[in-house]
């Protein structure tokens, strides 16, 4: 079924399928199909009713208009019968939100409210008890009876869930083909087919039919009657009318053309990043576990900061007040900075899980998604470098200037940034977070190494000096080291010099740090930013680690 339906991402396929009797063309072929997988993958922050208003304003038509969309929402909604889970928060699998009951008919709402014309279901049933399994079979029978075409697998059915279906393809183990036809009413049709083999035990009075198909066409059963019944479905007049109907499908139509859309995705790119912006934020809004987290412990760090460094940026008298106020710049970032890449990490890990089936599905491409998660970030980093900035700036006792103030304030912004960006990368080039904070992690000591803190850049050896002009963390220092005392005339005592220079002269030299360049680090550090987030969406678009 992943292979009919285009979502295979493992092994080769030989063979071909067509369509109305032209090869089938996936991108086409996605407008008009839905697909509702085994595990039911949604986003978790938002609601039942939310669920199916982006897929719909996603894959409907761009000539239907709102209110025809809200309106097919609505019908859905009726029909899969989640008008009481309207506002119903979906949450995660086994933990929040829906039972297992419920996700597997919002996954069937899902790709329902899409008006495909045929759907894809891989095994409905798999993990519900038979109350469950009943009411999302009533729900896929009620899809049928709207005229659409249902192709679905199913595991261990029950008789009411077995007779629901019209038709039915029975494989053995290896692919083999052993019945392809219709079931009949009560399952007549499949019946009368097995027991007209010789030596197939008859049915027993109310006996499940799924359950004795399948005993009665086993391995042992074939062993004993010494027969293959893959060979005996070949033979039989069943076989015949089938391939005549496969050769008769497979050769359009006179004056029938191919299935055409003018472009790949129902939507357009602005469109599409509209909707996937209108997610995010509701996404982002309802994860406080994550959003105040990062805000308690922005604020947590920058107190810690401010307490332990209370008033030392007035204290410029000789180089350990100056190397400890730096230091203090340094390490407020940097902690901040990695709580950050380090927190994101597990929400970009599920909504990624989320991206896979929905652009499976012809929803969007990966770049309107890419940068509605990466927009989706800013508020919040905004928030709090404002938070930080007001903190450690006022009880540090940085001098009250406006523009030393905005730079520090723009180095932490940026910083924070990237950080978080960094983070999103991470996640985007490995297999889950898990593997991406382990990777992540093995760069924070060369961050800390080549930084410029421990080992001022002049120190740095020649063959290594190419890396702290690539490290993001070498640029924050200069940045804030630069803003606050690049200018500064006041003296310093330094240990074995007779003459005491200028603060702005000790960190030219022994630092390296030109008071001029603070705008060329502003660009940089904007475009660390821009690189994380650009290298997070090629990634996205590019790797896929789901395998099926």
């Amino acid at each position: 079924m992943d292979v009919l339906a285009g979502r295979k991402t493992s092994g080769y396929i030989e063979g071909d399928i067509r369509i109305s009797g032209f090869p089938k063309k996936q991108e086409t072929f996605a407008r008009i199909s839905g697909y509702c997988e085994q595990t039911d993958i949604h986003s978790p922050q938002v609601t039942v009713h939310e669920s199916l208003i982006y897929s719909a304003f996603l894959r409907l038509p761009k000539e239907v208009n709102k209110v025809e969309k809200m309106v097919f929402v609505d019908e859905v909604m009726d029909l899969v019968e989640l008008n009481n889970l309207k506002n119903a928060i979906v949450g995660l699998p086994g933990i929040t939100g829906l039972s297992t009951e419920q996700r597997k008919r919002l996954t069937v709402a899902v790709e329902l409210v899409t008006n495909p014309s045929i759907i894809f279901m891989d095994e409905p049933t798999s993990g519900l008890d038979a109350r469950a399994a009943a009411i999302v079979m009533r729900t896929v029978r009620n899809t049928v009876d709207t005229g659409r075409t249902v192709v679905c697998t199913i595991h261990q059915p029950s008789i009411d869930i077995f007779e629901a279906f019209d038709e039915l393809l029975l494989m053995k183990r290896g692919g083999q083909v052993i019945y392809s036809g219709p079931l009949g009413r009560n399952s007549q049709k499949i019946i009368e087919y097995f027991e007209a083999i010789p030596g197939v035990t008859k049915i027993k009075e109310k006996y499940n039919p799924a359950t004795w198909m399948l005993e009665a066409s086993s391995i042992a059963v074939e062993v004993r009657l010494g027969i293959d019944f893959a060979e005996y479905y070949k033979s039989s007049n069943l076989y015949q009318k089938n391939k005549a109907l496969v050769k008769e499908l497979s050769t359009p139509p006179p004056g029938v053309k191919d299935l055409y859309f003018k472009t790949q995705y129902s939507q357009s790119t602005w469109g599409q990043f509209k909707s996937c912006s209108w997610k995010q934020q509701w996404t982002y809004w309802r994860s406080p576990e994550y959003n105040l987290v990062r805000f308690f412990f922005t604020i947590a760090c920058a107190v810690a900061i401010g307490t332990i460094f209370w008033q030392i940026g007035r204290k410029r008298d000789n180089i350990t007040d100056l190397t400890t106020i730096i230091g203090a710049m340094y390490a407020a970032v940097l902690f901040v900075g990695i709580n950050n890449c380090n927190s994101v990490q597990p929400l970009v890990a599920i909504e990624r899980t989320v991206f896979y089936r929905e652009k499976a599905a012809g929803m969007y491409s990966a770049l309107p998604y890419a940068l509605a998660q990466v927009i989706a970030e800013i508020p919040y980093v905004l928030v709090q470098s404002i938070i930080f900035s007001l903190i450690v700036y006022a009880m540090v006792g940085f001098e009250w200037m406006t523009h030393k103030f905005f730079w520090f304030f723009f180095v932490t912004f940026f910083s924070f940034l990237y950080f978080t960006y960094y983070g999103m990368m991470i996640v985007s080039i490995t297999p889950n977070h898990q593997v991406a904070a382990i990777f992540a992690a093995a760069f924070y000591s060369l961050f800390n190494l080549f930084s410029g803190f421990f080992i001022p850049r002049p120190k740095i050896p020649k063959w290594w000096i190419w890396y702290y002009w690539i490290c993001p963390v070498a640029w924050t220092i200069y940045g804030l080291i630069v803003s606050q005392y690049g200018d500064i005339e006041d003296t310093i005592k330094v240990p074995g010099m007779v003459i005491d220079p200028t603060i702005k002269w000790y960190v030219q030299h022994h630092f390296g740090y030109e008071q001029n360049f603070i705008k060329p680090i502003a660009g940089v550090l904007v475009g660390f930013a821009a690189f994380f987030a650009f290298l997070y969406a090629y990634c996205i678009r590019t790797l896929n680690f789901q395998i099926r």
